[in-house]
């Protein structure tokens, strides 16, 4: 995959979309997990939230994975800043700017704070030295300690270990590390899972605050209260199929919720 293909230097022009995919379709021998799925998301390249939602086996699970390229579609295509790319593994989209964060976070409990910052990324703080590279623990700290700072996550010590964390502060550690490697796209699975109030207030704070600086936002939940508050926009899925799109105003909470329970797609 050339650079140019991973749409390195490429802007988001008046009218591109930050990620689109069109009539993607997914199959899994007999069985289509997406069919003809349409998504766009960063409107002209203004960040919003976007709520992706549908019941089980609804097909959110497949298509994240289309759009960060753990599986490649059957047809269709994937556009990144009004260019058509593809993806062959998850590191592609991570060079575009896409980052994801699953249920189980990806963070190592017997390793400290600021190694889980950088872990499988280790060279943005690494020294070379001939064919060597040479942790360098000084930086990782400091630029764990910024990360944190930036997204307003207070930590008693970036040399603690992960397992000694909470809920709540690992998944603020997970969004940091997702937002310090220069996203544009942040996609998080069930973000709010297993959290309490408080935790969870932190972690929409964090969102919100993503979006104010520019990065828009998939949030996959099944807790429509959670995500009713905080979204823009929503994308609604059943049986592999999209059923619908809707803007915030268009539905309340209680319409939303009935239309994804129907499952029934709109008519004009």
């Amino acid at each position: 995959m050339s650079d140019n293909e991973r749409g390195k230097g490429m802007s988001n022009n008046k009218g591109d979309w930050l990620l689109e995919g069109r009539n993607i379709v997914k199959r899994f021998g007999p069985i289509t997990s997406l069919d003809g799925v349409d998504i766009q998301i960063g409107r002209s390249g203004q960040a919003e939230v976007i709520g992706l939602l549908g019941d089980n086996g609804a097909g959110k699970s497949t298509l994240i994975k289309v759009l960060t390229g753990v599986h490649s579609p059957d047809e269709g295509q994937v556009s990144w800043e009004g260019q058509p790319i593809r993806m062959d593994s998850p590191r592609d989209a991570m060079k575009l700017g896409i980052s994801t964060v699953y249920q189980d976070l990806g963070l190592v409990d017997t390793v400290s704070i600021y190694r889980n910052m950088f872990l499988g990324r280790e060279e943005a703080v690494c020294s070379k030295v001939g064919p060597f590279r040479f942790l360098q623990i000084d930086k990782a700290r400091s630029e764990t300690k910024k990360a944190l700072e930036k997204t307003g996550i207070t930590v008693r010590s970036v040399d603690e270990l992960a397992a000694k964390l909470s809920g709540g502060e690992r998944q603020s550690i997970a969004l940091a590390r997702a937002i310090y490697f220069d996203t544009k796209l942040l996609i998080l699975d069930e973000p709010f899972a297993a959290l309490g109030l408080k935790e969870t207030a932190r972690v929409l704070e964090m969102i919100n605050r993503a979006r104010e600086e520019g990065v828009s936002v998939i949030l996959i939940v099944h807790n429509m209260h959670h995500v009713y508050p905080i979204a823009d926009r929503f994308i609604v899925l059943s049986h592999g199929k999209l059923i619908g799109k809707f803007d915030k105003a268009e539905k309340t909470l209680d319409e939303l919720s009935e239309f994804i329970v129907s499952g029934v797609a709109e008519t004009d």
